[in-house]
C-alpha cells in the first residue's frame, strides 16, 4: 500500500487526487489550510486517510505534518505539491506585498514541502515527487506574468532536484496541466488592486473579471486523478508530464516557435565563439 501526502486538497485537482487515490485503496495525508475542507473525505476514509490543517506557507505547519504522516502510516512514498493558486496583472501593475505572497505560497512552499520529506525518501532510498506545474511554466500569456514566473521557478528547481535524487532511488514528476474544469477561473484566481487602462488590449480580457472560461474548461479532474496515479505506480516516468490535449497543442506550438526562432538567430548565435 502507498501512502500519499497532498497538499491543497480542499477544491479542484488535489481534492480530485485525494478522492481518487483513497478509492484506489492508498493510504493519502489530506491537507489543508482549513481542515474543514476535508473532513467530508477524511469521514469516508477513516482507516485509510489522515486530514491534516496545512498552510505551506508555516514551516512548522509542514514538519508537524510530515511528522505525523509518518507516525500514522510509516512513510510518506508519494508526495503531491499542489497547493497555489493564479494571479494576473500586468507586470508593472502588482504591488510587491503581492508578488511575494504569491511566491511564498507556489514556490517557496513547495521546496519548504519537499526539504521536509526528502529526509525520509533518502533513509529508504525510495519516493516520488510530483510537483504540480502549469503549462504556464513554458511559456507566459500576458497578464499572468508573476504565476507563470512561480511556475518557471518550480520547473527550474525541479530539473535540477531530478538529477540530484535520482542516484538515491527518488523520482520526479512535473504535471502540467492544460484548463481543467475546477475553481481555479474561480476562487483561485486573483488579481492586481490596480489596473491600467493602457494595458486593456493586452491584458484586459484575461483580467479576473472579464474570464469566462470557468466550468467550460476541457480537462476532468477525475481522469487527471486517475492518470497521475498510473504514472506514480509505473516503473517508467517521465520528468514533464502534461494533462489534456489543450496542453499538448500549447506546448507544441510553443516549441515549434522556439525552433524557429533558434533557427533564424543561429548565425548571430555562434558569432560570439572565440576563432
Amino acid at each position: 500500500m502507498t501512502t500519499w501526502l497532498i497538499t491543497g486538497c480542499s477544491s479542484g485537482l488535489g481534492r480530485a487526487f485525494a478522492l481518487e487515490i483513497l478509492k484506489n485503496g492508498d493510504n493519502v495525508v489530506v491537507t489543508s489550510r482549513n481542515a474543514d475542507d476535508i473532513q467530508g473525505i477524511v469521514e469516508n476514509y477513516p482507516d485509510t486517510a489522515l486530514g491534516l490543517s496545512l498552510n505551506v506557507t508555516d514551516k512548522e505547519q509542514i514538519a508537524n505534518a510530515v511528522s505525523q504522516a509518518e507516525a500514522k502510516f510509516g512513510s510518506i512514498d508519494v508526495l503531491i505539491n499542489n497547493a497555489g493558486y493564479g494571479y494576473r496583472a500586468a507586470v508593472e501593475e502588482a504591488e510587491e506585498d503581492e508578488i511575494r505572497t504569491l511566491f511564498n505560497t507556489n514556490f517557496f512552499g513547495t521546496v519548504h514541502m519537499i526539504q521536509a520529506v526528502l529526509p525520509g525518501m533518502r533513509k529508504r532510498k525510495f519516493g516520488t515527487i510530483m510537483n504540480v506545474s502549469s503549462i504556464a511554466g513554458r511559456f507566459a500569456m500576458p497578464g499572468s506574468g508573476y504565476y507563470a514566473a512561480s511556475k518557471f521557478a518550480i520547473e527550474g528547481m525541479s530539473d535540477a532536484l531530478r538529477r540530484e535524487v535520482a542516484p538515491l532511488g527518488i523520482r520526479v514528476v512535473l504535471i502540467e496541466p492544460g484548463a481543467f474544469r475546477t475553481d481555479f477561473a474561480g476562487r483561485s484566481l486573483t488579481g492586481s488592486k490596480k489596473e491600467f487602462s493602457d494595458y486593456d488590449e493586452t491584458v484586459g480580457q484575461r483580467r479576473k473579471k472579464n474570464d469566462r472560461t470557468d466550468g467550460t474548461q476541457p480537462g476532468d479532474p477525475q481522469k487527471a486523478a486517475q492518470t497521475i496515479i498510473k504514472v506514480a505506480k509505473g516503473s517508467k516516468i517521465p520528468f514533464r508530464l502534461l494533462l489534456g490535449t489543450d496542453a499538448i497543442n500549447a506546448i507544441r506550438a510553443e516549441l515549434d516557435r522556439q525552433h524557429t526562432e533558434l533557427e533564424d538567430w543561429k548565425e548571430i548565435s555562434v558569432s560570439t565563439d572565440y576563432k
